[in-house]
Parts: C-alpha cells; sequence; structure tokens
C-alpha cells in the first residue's frame, strides 16, 4: 500500500517548508525504522513530500515520523500537511514530476528533482520494487506530458521567472555586475538565462569551494572566499541559488565598508534573488540603503495564472499514465496465481503424458492433443484472471484458486513445479 504525506506551496507556510527541507536525508531511514518496506523523499523549494509503503499505512504515524526526524513538533504540521492515499498517490506524483503542481505551471526543474529523490533513496537503501515502480513511471509521464502538451511552453522556471520579475529594475542586462552565488544544477541554469538576457560581466562564488572548476567550465570568474565581500558589495545583482544556508547577510555587505563609520550600503541600487532552500539570504538583507530582494516568497506571489488549455491536456495524460500504472500493477498482483495454476495444470499434464508413453503413444498423437487441450482449458480462467485484476478483484481469482484446486499463489507454484 502506498502513501503520501506532502506539504507544499499550497498547504504550507515558506518558513514551515523551509525547516522541513533541512535534514530531508533524515526522513527516509527514519520512516524504514518505524516499519515501512519503502521510502522515498521529495524536497524542493516549495514542496516536502514522503512516499511511502507499507503493509499497513497510518498517516498519524508517518506525520509523526515525520516530525521526529526533522525536528519539528507535529502540531506544527497540522493543517500544513495533506495526506495522499492509494490508488491517489500515483495520480498525485505524475503530476508533480511533470511540474503540474508547481509555483508555475510547467516548470522544467521538478522532473530532474523528482528523480534524484529515487537517486537518494537507492543510495540511502529506502526504495522498494513498488516506489521504483512508481518514480520511474513518473518521470515517463512527464516526457509525455511534455513531448505532448504545451505546458513547458505555457509555464516558466522559478530562475526565469525571478528574472523577468527583475526586468522591471534592470535597463540594461549587459550592463549588470552579476555575482552567482552556487554551482549547482540552478546555477547552471540560472547562468544561461542570465546570458540569454546578454549579461557578460558575471562571477561565480561557492560556498562549498567549487567555484573555479564551475567558472572554467562555464568562461566565467571564480571569487575566492577571501574577496566574497568585496565582489559582493560592488556587484548590482546578486542570485543565491545554494543548499547552503545564509551565505549572504549584512556582514558581506558592510564588511570593508566603514559600517562602524555610519555608511550606508551602497550608494548605487542592488537587487539581490534568493532561489535557495533553505533560504540564502539573511531577510535583513532587505532593509540595507539601496539593496532590494526578491526571494521564493515574493516569487509565489506573482507566479503566472495556469493556462487552461495546456493544463487540461497535461492532466489528461497525467490520469492516463496513472491507470495504466495501476493496471500494470494488478496484473502484477494476479500473475503468481495464475503462474500457480499453469504450473499444476502442465504437471498433471506432464504425468498423463508420461502415462501415455508408456502405453504405446509412439507417433505423440496422444500428446499432441492433450497439450491442445491444456492450452484451450486454461486461456479462459487466465484471461478472466487479468480481467479481475483490472477490475480490481484479484482476490476473486486468488480465492476460486484455492477453492477449486487448493493453490495459494506464493508456494504452490514452487512446490508443484517441484513435483512436476
Amino acid at each position: 500500500m502506498l502513501i503520501c504525506v506532502t506539504a507544499s506551496h499550497k498547504t504550507a507556510p515558506f518558513e514551515l517548508l523551509e525547516r522541513l527541507s533541512r535534514q530531508p536525508e533524515t526522513v527516509a531511514p527514519s520512516l524504514m525504522a518505524a516499519g515501512a518496506q519503502g521510502a522515498v523523499v521529495l524536497a524542493t523549494c516549495n514542496r516536502f513530500e514522503a512516499y511511502v509503503e507499507a503493509e499497513e499505512t497510518d498517516p498519524e504515524a508517518v506525520i509523526e515520523t515525520v516530525a521526529q526526524a526533522t525536528g519539528i513538533p507535529s502540531a506544527d504540521l497540522d493543517g500544513s500537511c495533506r495526506v495522499v492515499e492509494h490508488p491517489h498517490v500515483a495520480e498525485h506524483l505524475f503530476a508533480v514530476a511533470s511540474g503540474l503542481e508547481s509555483v508555475v505551471s510547467g516548470e522544467g526543474e521538478i522532473a530532474g528533482q523528482v528523480r534524484r529523490a529515487l537517486s537518494g533513496a537507492r543510495e540511502q537503501g529506502t526504495t522498494s520494487p513498488q516506489l521504483e515502480r512508481l518514480f520511474q513511471r513518473a518521470s515517463q509521464a512527464q516526457r509525455k506530458v511534455k513531448n505532448v502538451t504545451a505546458l513547458h511552453r505555457a509555464g516558466r522556471s522559478l530562475v526565469r521567472l525571478s528574472l523577468e520579475l527583475a526586468d522591471s529594475r534592470i535597463a540594461d542586462w549587459s550592463a549588470e555586475r552579476v555575482l552567482l552565488v552556487g554551482t549547482g544544477s540552478y546555477a547552471a541554469v540560472t547562468l544561461a538565462s542570465l546570458r540569454e538576457r546578454g549579461a557578460v560581466d558575471i562571477s561565480v562564488y561557492s560556498p562549498s569551494g567549487r567555484a573555479v572548476p564551475f567558472a572554467q567550465k562555464h568562461g566565467i570568474r571564480p571569487v575566492a572566499a577571501a574577496d566574497y565581500a568585496t565582489v559582493a558589495q560592488h556587484s548590482s545583482l546578486l542570485i543565491t541559488c545554494t543548499t547552503a544556508e545564509m551565505v549572504l547577510g549584512p556582514a558581506q555587505f558592510d564588511r570593508e565598508r566603514g559600517a562602524a563609520a555610519g555608511c550606508p550600503v551602497g550608494t548605487h541600487s542592488q537587487l539581490v534573488i534568493d532561489l535557495g532552500m533553505p533560504r540564502n539570504v539573511d531577510p535583513a538583507v532587505a532593509q540595507l540603503e539601496g539593496v532590494a530582494l526578491l526571494d521564493l516568497e515574493t516569487i509565489r506571489l506573482h507566479a503566472p495564472l495556469e493556462e487552461l488549455h495546456a493544463t487540461d491536456a497535461a492532466r489528461h495524460v497525467v490520469r492516463e499514465a496513472a491507470e495504466s500504472f495501476h493496471l500494470d500493477g494488478s496484473r502484477a498482483s494476479v500473475t503468481p496465481a495464475v503462474v500457480a495454476l499453469r504450473t499444476h495444470i502442465f504437471g498433471l499434464l506432464e504425468a498423463e503424458i508420461d502415462r501415455a508413453r508408456r502405453r504405446g503413444d509412439e507417433n505423440g498423437l496422444v500428446e499432441q492433443a492433450m497439450r491442445h487441450l491444456a492450452g484451450v482449458l486454461l486461456h479462459t480462467p487466465t484471461t478472466r484472471a487479468h480481467e479481475l485484476a483490472a477490475e480490481g478483484r484479484a482476490d476473486d481469482f486468488h480465492v476460486a484458486l484455492e477453492v477449486l484446486y487448493g493453490l495459494s499463489p506464493a508456494s504452490d507454484a514452487v512446490s508443484d513445479s517441484a513435483s512436476a
């Protein structure tokens, strides 16, 4: 059974999402320790979700485990977490992966984040066959949405939206002195978007010390730690997109600026864009003279309305993908029973064929007829098994198999095969 506990920009305040995202790597192991068969955690700038597979799912217990793992009182999660239960988990994740649930409908970053969530669970050893199939199908659904709908053109990524909001303040992008803080995938997307707008004077600083290889790869200037404050003070546009917390604050602007003498922070206007989660920029920066701060919470308020036609088409694709996921799962659930029946019948068949050979069936005519009859007899129950599975009635076939033949799918397929 699958369950998803989700908190997003639609249900939770930004501050709570930030707290949830600080140590997401602790959540899946905690869920496994609490008895889950598998757990995958998806943590993004506007979303925190725990996907859990368990024989018996207790949403309240899952939420309590998340609270303990993140160090957040469970009372703080009340009203901010939504529970998605089977059979709606697949459609929810497929919609998330396709960008349908994002701040900006159709944003592209989420697809990679979903893939990385599965990779992280694999590294931690917390995934399961069912969750593997779920997340792999989510990526397939996302690609189909991208290929057959206009959703990715209707929506814009957070990076692009933030720069569009900055357009009102920037007359000439080529004249901007840009400092990029961070060297991850968001930094690469941000750099490409800056260059599309004509920015050329770009430096990069990495809190983790990866500025030089990133700068060499992309043809921009690296900034050493010792020079970070000075470059920050002289940059007109600063964009942070790193997983490190609070990499930019008043100290970076005041250092070497004569703050003790009461000098204002900058005589020119500076724009700071914080794309980090947890937040990279101390909100106090917005109170400094000459500095404007654009953070994810502000960006979210300016997200455009969804383009209904593209969204409707994408949701249709997602629903079809979810139905296919469940249908395949139902067929898989009845497969052991079908195998048990076929193994049992063919075991009896081989015994009768052997008896016929001993009685003189030298030309194999009896064997041929018996094999044909076995195939005919198995066709209808096999077909019905799949039909019942598609209707959600796989248990009916299991019961019929046990009543009529005394077979249980898991054990008898093996024992009958051995006896045959």
